[in-house]
């Protein structure tokens, strides 16, 4: 039988909080989605622990920081959300300039953190819009840096419970891509950095989000980039030599400032963006014969009650 509410309670004294039938919309950066089932926000890592202990091993767990490379169907999620972002959410700077980051705290916190104590090689975080733990699990990057180069060790958590230390040899890393054979998911990173000029970090940060700033449709719902760079070439410009920008399906459509864009500009639902990301992918593969991949997580079910 599925977790539920109820049992959690007469087992656990959770000190975080649990909601039933929340709407996804409000928890993704696309602001689409139908409801999860139950959505748990951990008090801190031993909550967050206590909580897994009391969930049975059938049900279906989803983790969601900031939503921002995530695509909720409208029939919504069946199983539990756990969402990380404001409560995992500490930093501490260790000896040799390593930094201890919880799976919550936003990139964009992480480089202006690594600034403010003078360690540089962070900067290009601040173009993530992503949490620590969100960027992980994929190997995000921008501006030409990527996550894991810069990862030390970390710290897991299995459905049991069980807190684990791993290191970058225990996956295998590849562009936008992390696997593992382990059923565990990131709860905390150490990153190695560099000791340099704070003030130079800081201006280079404020450089990369007027870049980004300029350069993208950041004003509208979006989830980042829609899909990887091919090798030695860019989607964007594979997306803008096929005339799909401004291309629209219902209330979502290619943006017309950063054509791997796809922005949710006339209250979309989850099917008209993954309708549009597969029109623009099969149309791509028409035009210049390469098949775009996708930086998002599609999870859930289409249509249904639960649709918004």
């Amino acid at each position: 039988m599925k977790m539920k509410h109820e049992q959690i309670l007469k087992h656990v004294p959770l000190r975080g909080q649990l909601k039933l039938d929340e709407a996804m919309s409000r928890h993704t950066s696309w602001r689409v989605g139908g409801s999860a089932d139950r959505f748990y926000q951990p008090a801190d890592v031993d909550d967050l622990a206590n909580f897994l202990r009391q969930v049975e091993p059938s049900e279906a767990l989803h983790w969601v920081g900031l939503g921002s490379n995530l695509l909720v169907r409208d029939g919504g999620l069946r199983g539990t959300v756990i969402a990380l972002f404001g409560v995992l959410d500490q930093m501490h700077l260790l000896p040799d300039n390593i930094v201890e980051v919880e799976a919550g705290v936003s990139c964009a916190k992480l480089a202006r953190f690594c600034a403010k104590n003078g360690l540089v090689g962070a900067e290009f975080f601040a173009g993530i819009p992503g949490t620590v733990g969100g960027a992980l699990a994929m190997n995000a990057g921008a501006y030409g840096g990527e996550t894991w180069p810069k990862v030390e060790t970390v710290g897991t958590i299995d459905r049991y419970g069980q807190r684990h230390r791993r290191t970058p040899a225990d996956f295998e890393i590849d562009y936008r891509s992390v696997v593992s054979d382990r059923e565990e998911w990131f709860v905390s990173a150490q990153f190695g950095f560099v000791a340099g000029d704070a003030e130079s970090s800081s201006q280079k940060i404020k450089q990369l989000l007027r870049q980004r700033a300029e350069s993208q449709p950041l004003s509208l719902p979006s989830c980042g980039s829609v899909f990887r760079n091919p090798v030695n070439d860019h989607a964007a410009r594979l997306i803008e030599a096929s005339g799909l920008k401004g291309h629209r399906i219902g209330g979502a459509s290619v943006s017309e400032q950063h054509a791997n864009f796809i922005v949710n500009d006339s209250n979309a639902c989850a099917a008209d963006i993954e309708q549009l990301a597969m029109d623009i992918a099969d149309k791509v593969f028409i035009d210049h014969n390469v098949r775009l991949q996708p930086e998002f997580r599609v999870v859930g079910e289409k249509g249904g009650k639960h649709a918004e």
